[in-house]
């Protein structure tokens, strides 16, 4: 009969597969994987500790430490079906409010270590709630639903983040989106109503205002055809005005030129006249005026006869009794000649 010495000795040998079972069960449980764009942080005991995990595999204490994974990447949060009363006492409804955010790296710790993992819900949700229903409080329905719901992302941002960089530095709000609210089925109605009107009024005022501009149009064309015309009509005018002074000018100089031409005619004229003036007046002796006297008295056929023949050459008294003696001597002797000479 064989005697097995392990059994001698009083070992169990199901020990060691339940002890290799138990040791690859801690090792599991200690080893954990921490996913890119997350931080990963460490409780012992309840504690924080002051270690934190970046992405990758670590190892923990198992069943003594326990380990949490926050993440530091752009994250929405969806704050759904928030409450809000107006100021005159309409209870309305946001189905959804989004809000973006990002946790900085270096603030994970101290964002655990003062609002726990679930930070976002005392941050943003609850901060949510309060904002919202503080501007719902000191608005009127139509302010909420109408005339200020484009400002409420942007004041809701605002107060969250101004909320925010005191209390938790390290949280940033990028943006936040608001769904329009739910309002009774009543006053939706109307509202619905309202708009409708609404509509149709801005229709007939972007009509008339088409109508307006297709008129302002016109009245544009009109006024830029006239101007056109003007504008010929000035041309022509200053045509007509430069071609009546060229006229005026060409008639001017041809006046001129005439003026010119008969002054120069009536100067000629006048030196002529002048000339012979004064050529006549050489000429013109009391001597010269005899020699005529008696040259148009030989071509005369008539002879006269008489102690009074002689006064007849003479004007005036001017002549001595001598002169006239003298004369009258060689006025027979020049006819005599002349009959001598026929």
């Amino acid at each position: 009969m064989l005697i097995n010495p392990l059994s001698m000795s009083g070992f169990n040998p199901i020990i060691v597969p339940g002890l290799m079972v138990l040791i690859g069960g801690l090792i599991n449980m200690s080893l954990h994987r921490i996913e890119e764009g997350h931080i990963g942080v460490y409780f012992r005991g309840g504690a924080l500790l002051q270690k934190t995990a970046n992405p990758g595999f670590h190892m923990m204490v198992p069943l003594i430490t326990s380990f949490k994974s926050i993440q530091i990447t752009l994250q929405t949060d969806e704050i759904k079906n928030v409450p809000c009363g107006t100021s005159g006492g309409v209870m309305i409804y946001f189905d959804r409010i989004e809000v973006v955010n990002i946790l900085e790296n270096e603030a994970v710790y101290d964002m655990v270590r003062k609002f726990t993992v679930d930070y976002d819900k005392p941050l943003i949700f609850d901060k949510v709630h309060h904002e919202l229903n503080q501007f719902c409080s000191v608005h009127n329905l139509h302010e909420v639903y109408i005339d200020l719901f484009d400002q409420i992302d942007e004041n809701l941002k605002n107060a969250i983040q101004k909320e925010l960089s005191d209390m938790a530095p390290g949280l940033r709000v990028l943006s936040v989106r608001v769904t329009k609210p739910k309002i009774p089925e009543a006053i939706r109605k109307n509202y619905e109503l309202m708009e409708s009107e609404k509509t149709k009024l801005l229709i007939s005022v972007q009509r008339q205002k088409v109508v307006e501009k297709e008129a302002e149009t016109d009245r544009k064309k009109a006024v830029i055809e006239a101007e056109k015309e003007s504008i010929v009509a000035k041309i022509k005018l200053e045509k007509q005005i430069l071609e009546k002074e060229s006229e005026q000018k060409m008639a001017h100089i041809q006046d001129s030129m005439h003026l010119a031409k008969e002054k120069f005619k009536a100067d000629a004229e006048f030196y002529k006249i002048h000339k012979e003036a004064e050529s006549n007046k050489l000429l013109l002796t009391k001597e010269f005026l005899e020699l005529k006297r008696y040259e148009a008295i030989s071509n005369n056929q008539k002879m006269y006869f008489g102690p009074d023949v002689p006064n007849m050459f003479f004007i005036n008294d001017e002549f001595t009794k001598k002169d006239r003696q003298t004369v009258t001597w060689a006025f027979f002797t020049f006819k005599l000649h002349l009959f001598m000479i026929s």
